[in-house]
């Protein structure tokens, strides 16, 4: 089941936070990332910590991410993957390295903000509890090819896998752990976000939805819109449709738990 946010909903301060956000090359982006995380989560939460996933990255990405960690030592940590595992799996380092019951993530590019996630926890705290919340973005920030091609992606997610999302994709989500216990994911590219929420809700689990501010990218180049990338995610879209309909179970059973071994 997925539902819409009510109106004038109020952040709610929750009792322990992992936020997380890969970051492939993104050394112009990852200090003030951490610093506005620093700055933001202790209105969110009693409790958090916050978790750089440096995904392969060639400049300093990773030397910066070490220095934050080494100058926060009981909040931030970092996690590096070598060689890159690309966007999935660094979101998969971040769910596995995550320690606390809910579990949050922004991408490493600031087009979304850390305070913003506090729409989520007070979607989340409303009478019907969900156990995902996920960010819709309220004006896209984006080139019209990038707008275009999530319609369409929207669009085949709805009518192939019944998932009725507004924004698959937003990187602006939230979760209980206890949603994730027993889902696996096997997808390691850009539909790794489509897979997850496709398997919450094969799962049973709920779903609801908040609308959260966009931004454009300042600093950095990014991937998304790649060719390799695009056809991966297609590639990874029909495998998980085409096994779902020859053998639902079997198929739930396929990939890596998201919470790790």
């Amino acid at each position: 089941m997925i539902t819409a946010a009510a109106p004038g909903a109020i952040p709610a301060r929750v009792p322990r936070l992992s936020y997380f956000f890969p970051a492939h090359n993104e050394e112009a982006n990852i200090e003030a990332l951490v610093a506005e995380a620093l700055d933001a989560l202790p209105t969110l939460a009693e409790t958090f910590e916050i978790i750089a996933v440096n995904d392969g990255s060639k400049d300093r990405t990773g030397e910066i991410a070490d220095r934050l960690a080494a100058e926060h030592p009981d909040i931030v940590r970092a996690v590096h993957l070598r060689p890159n595992r690309g966007y999935g799996g660094a979101l998969r380092a971040g769910f596995e390295a995550s320690r606390y019951e809910l579990l949050a993530f922004t991408d490493g590019d600031r087009q979304f903000r850390v305070a913003d996630i506090g729409r989520l926890t007070a979607r989340m705290a409303q009478a019907d509890n969900p156990d995902v919340v996920v960010g819709y973005r309220i004006k896209r920030a984006d080139p019209l090819v990038r707008v275009l091609y999530a319609r369409t992606y929207k669009l085949a997610n709805r009518i192939f896998f019944g998932l009725r999302v507004t924004d698959v994709d937003c990187a602006c989500k939230l979760f209980h752990r206890a949603a994730l216990e027993g889902v696996r994911v096997e997808s390691g590219g850009a539909f790794f976000s489509a897979e997850l929420l496709n398997r919450i809700r094969q799962a049973g689990r709920s779903i609801a939805e908040v609308g959260v501010p966009h931004y454009a990218r300042v600093a950095g180049s990014p991937t998304g819109a790649k060719p390799a990338v695009v056809w991966r995610a297609v590639r990874d879209f029909w495998l998980l449709r085409l096994r779902l309909w020859a053998n639902r179970d079997r198929a739930m059973k396929r990939g890596r738990p998201i919470l790790g071994e």
